[in-house]
């Protein structure tokens, strides 16, 4: 006898295997128990006949409730009727605790009710398939950038300055001085690709937006890479790659996972290279074409994304935003400098932007001018100057959000359920 996941069950077929779980859900025809195991790696359903075990395991089965974990050993056999396509004929259950009523039942919950019991929720089928895939994405992001020469770095989480703007920092003190939780990694990334040329990071990340909308958390994870001697061109090009070999191997590695989110794949097997690519006044003329009241200097709210999204069922490079409208250290377009080497990416089906890059403004003097334009004190930046000062190089990067593409990938309506315990504007607990 040995001890397996249920992953592994299909291996040990007509052998006598113990399974260490829980029971999600059982039922008995009087003779017959039926238990619904799980165990993290997989489910499977365990048959106890009453005729065939002790009197102490049958009791022990009418003593089961949901959620309740034991030690469960018996012979795999293969049953093509039941959903697992393998049963565990018991012959010994050995209870490890017997749970409490559990208060997420087998009916509609409300979202307050699920969010408040999520150390729970997240045992159920479909959050375990989410978390599934976003594990995946993790590693496939990461093995895309080991396979790209891109070297993993880490950048602080306590940061005496603002990346992104001031008004959505979340602060704290730092030993009688003001410090903030980082919005992004991207300017200690700039000097690290100074030292190591191609870095990315990946971590969590804070904005204190008060939006409640289903793009939006005040905490979430975040993708930044980096690289000296990259353009805008070289970036798009990186930005795309990442994206098509995410989703296809996601296609490939997940595809139960995706079948229990009821996911249409065929929506995903779409996802290919080249990704189409408009300008910032393109985008802008055909927003009002499709009805949008959109101004020129405006930035893209959410629902011009998705209203832009309805036309693509690729992603889109939305690029050259205003200047005006964009991060102080994004460089200018020679042949227009009114409008900034940049791209926002856009999913389709209304999930929004899932990447930011730029190329950065490598020349000091114009970095200079740019912290004044917007207001910002250049003492603090003054360590990011002298990476102009000392062998200033072109070079790019973009921030991806890790639930924001899960969300898409698993077609979510809200980004909620891609993270394990969400930070949502009133939600702060468990």
């Amino acid at each position: 006898m040995i001890q397996i996941p249920i992953s592994e069950v299909p291996k040990h077929l007509k052998e006598k295997v113990t399974i260490n779980g829980w029971v999600f859900n059982y039922r008995s025809s009087g003779k017959i128990f039926f238990l619904q195991l799980r165990d993290g790696s997989g489910r499977m359903q365990a048959v106890v006949d009453k005729r065939s075990v002790s009197p102490e395991v049958w009791q022990t089965c009418e003593s089961m409730s949901m959620e309740s974990s034991g030690r469960f050993t018996g012979i795999v056999v293969d049953d093509k009727r039941s959903p697992f396509g393998y049963e565990l004929q018991l012959s010994e259950v050995v209870l490890v605790q017997r749970a409490s009523e559990y208060p997420i039942a087998k009916k509609e919950h409300g979202v307050d009710f699920l969010l408040d019991h999520r150390h729970l929720w997240v045992r159920s089928e479909r959050q375990v398939a989410i978390l599934k895939i976003r594990d995946e994405i993790i590693w496939l992001a990461r093995e895309f950038f080991r396979q790209n020469g891109f070297v993993l770095t880490d950048t602080p989480i306590l940061t005496p300055t603002s990346c992104e703007g001031t008004t959505t920092l979340f602060s704290t003190d730092y030993f009688g001085e003001k410090a903030y939780l980082s919005q992004s990694g991207q300017l200690y990334l700039e000097a690290m690709a100074m030292a190591l040329g191609r870095v990315y990071d990946f971590g969590p990340v804070f904005r204190a937006e008060k939006s409640k909308t289903r793009r939006h958390m005040m905490e979430f994870w975040m993708l930044d890479a980096e690289a000296a001697w990259l353009q805008h061109e070289g970036n798009l090009k990186i930005q795309e790659q990442l994206i098509v070999y995410v989703v296809s191997n996601v296609l490939k590695n997940k595809n139960k996972e995706l079948e229990i989110l009821q996911r249409d794949l065929s929506v995903l097997q779409k996802i290919t290279s080249p990704f189409p690519r408009l300008k910032y006044k393109d985008a802008l003329q055909e927003l009002k074409r499709l009805g949008s009241d959109i101004k020129e200097g405006d930035d893209f709210g959410a629902d011009d994304e998705t209203l832009l999204m309805k036309e693509y069922n690729q992603p889109v490079f939305v690029t050259h935003f205003p200047l005006k409208i964009k991060a102080f250290y994004m460089q200018p377009d020679p042949a227009d400098p009114e409008y900034a080497l940049c791209d926002d990416l856009l999913a389709p089906e209304g999930y929004g932007e899932i990447i930011g890059g730029s190329e950065r403004v490598w020349d000091l003097k114009l970095l200079e001018k740019r912290l004044k334009d917007n207001k910002l004190p250049v003492k603090d930046f003054s360590w990011y100057l002298d990476l102009r000062r000392y062998g200033s190089v072109p070079h790019a990067g973009f921030g991806l959000g890790l639930e924001r593409l899960v969300a898409w990938i698993c077609g979510l309506d809200h980004i909620r359920e891609t993270i394990p315990f969400p930070r949502l504007l009133n939600r702060l607990r468990p």
